[in-house]
């Protein structure tokens, strides 16, 4: 089982940019997924790590602010390699739950993330994070404490990394506060997890105006892992038990530990500098893009230094009407009368005088 590759679901497949088959069956298999991925009883990183991997370590505080429950980290040995392993935990319980957030990190835990990362370059450790969370924590506090600039920080320091990083999407990878430890140069995800920039019922509240269309936005946004293979944005499904991993999480983790065995296996031998570029091309061209220049613009006559003093020095003078014979007349003679340097340039505007 361990390095079977789950083919997405007959039919759930489309050309990449058409749009996806929406129908009643569809909407209920997809909509099914979610709820497994979202079960409580689903192995989390703790769980998972300790069940694939050995000699497990958890380390503490992002020594800035505090210890964040709701992303742990530490050292662990898989297959004789040591490595470092970050992700998200969420609870089994409502009180573990809620002391953990419900897996949403805050500031420090992204921080606690990067500190690990940066201790795993040092000693030349291999990464592997496990995602599980519907999103950042949202609350006021953790905006005061810089939440955007954290994920934005984790993701920057990611990409950056000299050594190996195996993402394994667990169960609900949603948004920004995924991404900040997704950025792997494998992507992996369980058959039954699900990967979006948003919640389906996010989706459905901005484009249908209601959370009750989040099966349609479901299907929509192609969230299982099944369609995120298809897409190029993970790399290889890992096979779940019959009715989920919370049935049989010590099958799961068998599955995942030869997966994770193997690519770490092959990463390592990689020279790090082939990574950071293996790493950059494969986010550069994940999507389906279109690139064109700048739009050209008619080019429009620049005023010298001259043109707009004299624009600005002249006087306005009233436009003389038709009928004023008179007035056409003393200004003819008035122009003929003008000493020869003050008559008008070949712009029809009075020259500049040096005491100017």
């Amino acid at each position: 089982m361990a390095d079977v590759i789950a083919a997405p679901d007959a039919g759930a497949q489309t050309p990449f940019g058409g749009p996806p088959q929406d129908d009643a069956a569809t909407r209920e298999r997809v909509w099914a997924r979610v709820q497994l991925a979202r079960n409580v009883r689903r192995p989390h990183t703790l769980e998972l790590v300790r069940l694939i991997a050995e000699d497990v370590i958890e380390l503490h505080g992002d020594r800035l602010f505090g210890d964040d429950a709701a992303l742990v980290g530490g050292f662990a040995t898989l297959g004789g390699r040591r490595f470092v392993f970050v992700g998200h935990q969420k609870g089994g319980e409502v009180e573990e739950n809620i002391r953990r957030n419900f897996g949403m990190p805050h500031p420090d835990g992204y921080r606690k993330a990067m500190r690990l990362m940066r201790l795993a370059e040092r000693l030349g450790l291999p990464i592997v994070t496990f995602v599980d969370t519907p999103g950042a924590s949202p609350d006021a506090a953790s905006e005061e404490r810089g939440q955007a600039e954290a994920i934005a920080s984790s993701i920057a320091t990611m990409t950056r990394l000299r050594v190996p990083v195996v993402t394994v999407i667990t169960g609900e990878g949603g948004s920004g506060g995924a991404l900040a430890i997704a950025v792997g140069d494998v992507v992996l995800a369980l058959e039954n997890a699900i990967y979006s920039v948003i919640s389906p019922e996010g989706c459905a509240s901005i484009l249908w105006r209601t959370p009750d269309a989040a099966q349609q936005a479901a299907v929509a946004m192609r969230l299982t892992a099944a369609d995120q293979l298809a897409l190029g944005v993970v790399d290889e499904v890992v096979p779940e038990p019959a009715q989920g991993a919370h049935q049989d999480p010590e099958q799961t983790a068998a599955s995942l530990r030869g997966v994770l065995i193997r690519h770490l296996e092959r990463l390592v031998e990689r020279d790090p500098a082939d990574l950071l570029e293996a790493r950059y091309r494969r986010y550069r061209q994940i999507g389906s893009v279109k690139l064109v220049g700048p739009a050209q613009r008619p080019a429009r006559p620049r005023k010298g230094v001259g043109d707009r003093l004299r624009q600005l020095l002249t006087p306005t003078r009233p436009t003389p009407r038709d009928d004023d014979e008179g007035t056409k007349a003393g200004a003819s003679r008035a122009s003929d009368q003008r000493a020869p340097d003050d008559r008008p340039d070949a712009d029809g505007q009075p020259p500049l005088h040096e005491e100017i």
